[in-house]
């Protein structure tokens, strides 16, 4: 089974599904961080027109999601580039592969009409999968059944404070903020190389 991990740079997915068999790939435009032979720097496009059984795409998210849509009326710069990041993600969703699951936190009405209205299939939290922590995350998927949670720590995840239980969203600002706010939980990554590597 050939896997390509659209838009990874940690590479957490991809080793989920290699320690599961399958031939998994990573692919960004940086350099993974697990300096991995399994990784190609480069368009994530391009790549994914070389006969991929399932891909799971990670597309940038920063102009797409929820909690960016106040900076639109502040930044007219903004709009430009949700276009772009819109247009990005309906490229990923429309490559011909058989299975995809597309990931981005919960989008803003404007990046939801620019993709053609397409809406997750699920959203998932980070208590389904073992952490006690919140990040509503949806899951765009064709070809594949929703994930089916492992754990539910939700009790647990609410009864902490909001800085623990919220942490990528009180990460102090600096150069690497992003690179965390985007890895995968490692148990969301197991529970797709579990469920869907078949």
């Amino acid at each position: 089974m050939r896997v390509l991990i659209a838009c990874e740079y940690s590479g957490r997915v991809r080793e989920a599904f290699r320690a599961r068999g399958a031939d998994a790939w990573s692919c960004d435009l940086i350099e993974s961080e697990d300096n991995s032979p399994h990784h190609i720097i480069g368009d994530a496009l391009a790549v994914a027109r070389d006969g991929w059984d399932l891909m799971i795409g990670h597309p940038p998210c920063t102009y797409l999601s929820n909690s960016g849509v106040c900076h639109l009326h502040t930044d007219p710069a903004r709009w430009g580039k949700m276009a772009d990041g819109a247009a990005f993600f309906r490229a990923l969703w429309d490559l011909p592969i058989p299975r995809v699951c597309l990931e981005n936190p919960v989008m803003h009405k404007h990046a939801r009409e620019l993709i053609g209205g397409l809406r997750p299939f699920q959203i998932v939290q980070p208590w389904m999968f073992g952490h006690l922590e919140t990040k509503a995350t949806g899951l765009y998927l064709r070809g594949l059944m929703p994930l089916r949670p492992v754990t539910n720590l939700k009790a647990d995840t609410m009864a902490l404070p909001a800085n623990v239980r919220q942490r990528l969203h009180y990460l102090p600002p600096g150069p690497d903020r992003w690179k965390e706010r985007s890895r995968t939980y490692q148990g969301i990554a197991d529970a797709m190389a579990d469920q869907w590597c078949k």
